[in-house]
């Protein structure tokens, strides 16, 4: 398992939390996502076979926030 954090603007309640987490939960290969609009970040547990920081990235600007990578 690999952990990957990224930086993620635009979320400003628990709602974006909840929005940017069930996305990437969703993914295949993701085991656990915890998004946090206080810290404005995003941590991914996933397999680094099939997840990589582009497809977290993607997934995050796909649910309407913007990922720093």
């Amino acid at each position: 398992m690999e952990q990957t954090t990224l930086e993620v603007t635009g979320m400003s309640c628990g709602g974006c939390e909840k929005n940017v987490t069930e996305a990437l939960e969703a993914l295949s290969g993701v085991s656990a996502a915890r998004a946090s609009h206080e810290d404005d970040e995003v941590r991914v547990e996933h397999d680094g076979e099939t997840i990589d920081e582009e497809t977290i990235a993607t997934t995050v600007a796909d649910a309407g926030y913007e990922p720093a990578i």
